[in-house]
C-alpha cells in the first residue's frame, strides 16, 4: 500500500499541531483508493474533545460533518490522524488498543525533538502496527 499526501498537506498539518501542542492535534483523512495506492485529497482537522497531552477523542459531531463531506465529494475515509506533541511517530499501547478498523491508515505526527516526523501504519486486528509507505509531496 502506497499513501501519498500532498506536501502543503503535511505543512498545514504541522503548522496546526504545533499551534495546539502540547493538546494532541486529531483529524480524519479522505481520499480515493486505486489499487494499491491511497490519495488523500483532504485532511480534516477535528477537535480532541479529551483537550490532553496523550490522547485525543474525536467531536462525534464534527466526525459526522466531516464524513457527509467525504460521502458528497466521492471520497472515502482513509483513515484518521493525531499529533505526538512529545513522543515520536508511533503508535502507543493505547493507539493500538483503540485502533478499531484494520482497513483504515493511522497517521502519527511527530513534534518531539527538532523537525517534525509524521509515518502512517496499518494496525491490524491482533493489534500489530506496521509502518505503510507514505510519500509526501507533489505526485
Amino acid at each position: 500500500m502506497v499513501i501519498h499526501l500532498e506536501l502543503a498537506d503535511y505543512v498545514a498539518m504541522v503548522r496546526h499541531a504545533r499551534a495546539l501542542a502540547p493538546v494532541e492535534d486529531c483529524g480524519l483523512l479522505a481520499g480515493t483508493v486505486d489499487g494499491e495506492h491511497r490519495t488523500v485529497k483532504k485532511v480534516f482537522y477535528l477537535t480532541n474533545t479529551d483537550h490532553s497531552a496523550e490522547h485525543f477523542s474525536l467531536d462525534p459531531q464534527e466526525q459526522f460533518t466531516a464524513v457527509k463531506e467525504m460521502r458528497a465529494q466521492g471520497w472515502q475515509l482513509l483513515g484518521n490522524w493525531h499529533s505526538h506533541p512529545a513522543t515520536p511517530a508511533r503508535p502507543s499501547e493505547e493507539d493500538k488498543r483503540l485502533a478499531y478498523d484494520s482497513r483504515a491508515s493511522y497517521f502519527i505526527l511527530s513534534l518531539a525533538g527538532g523537525e517534525p516526523v509524521l509515518h502512517s501504519y496499518h494496525i491490524d486486528q491482533s493489534k500489530q502496527a506496521a509502518k505503510e509507505d507514505l510519500r509526501i509531496g507533489d505526485y
